[in-house]
């Protein structure tokens, strides 16, 4: 071979190397930047996970406060129960005390002492409404404790068509 000959044959091998030099060059760079790409849509991921989980947490503490609301809720729902419950018992309460006094007033009913209606057939005295309010049935008269009360025709006899007196001495029912 002649020095032509070597000189074109380096020129190429040295072409070869430069052009191999590159291409691994550009092929590192290439894969570097899908390395940093990947790693990006991977923190973008975790971000999104971190945000995913922050709303989970804020929305188990939204549950929880929730919870607790409606505990709350019920708590004050069984108070105002209680409250007109007992509020329900006074007015009845103050009800048969009314229909009593009526009934004492009356000249048509029959009432003992405390204005309970003795003619009627129900009986209740004020040991047995004392017994029946504090819990403690053997201090009630046997007679009172032995059948339950019928208000039934207490009741009924009180709600009947309104009486006038006309100035007759007759009494009519």
């Amino acid at each position: 071979m002649n020095t032509t000959g070597w000189i074109i044959l380096i020129v190429v091998v040295v072409v070869i190397i430069v052009i191999a030099i590159i291409a691994l060059t550009v092929g590192r760079n290439r894969k570097r930047e899908a390395d940093r790409r990947r790693a990006e849509e991977m923190r973008q991921s975790a971000a999104q996970t971190q945000l995913d989980a922050r709303e989970r947490e804020a929305k188990a503490a939204r549950a929880a406060a929730d919870a607790k609301q409606a505990e709350v809720d019920a708590a004050r729902l069984r108070q105002e129960a209680q409250e007109r419950e007992a509020a329900a018992a006074s007015a009845r309460t103050e009800s048969e005390e009314a229909m009593r006094k009526a009934d004492r007033v009356d000249p048509d009913v029959r009432t003992d002492r405390q204005g309970n209606r003795v003619d009627d057939g129900t009986r209740r005295d004020a040991e047995t409404a004392d017994a029946a309010a504090a819990g403690t049935a053997g201090t009630a008269a046997p007679e009172a404790t032995a059948a339950p009360v019928d208000d039934t025709a207490r009741h009924t006899a009180r709600h009947e068509a309104p009486r006038f007196d006309d100035g007759s001495d007759r009494s009519t029912r």
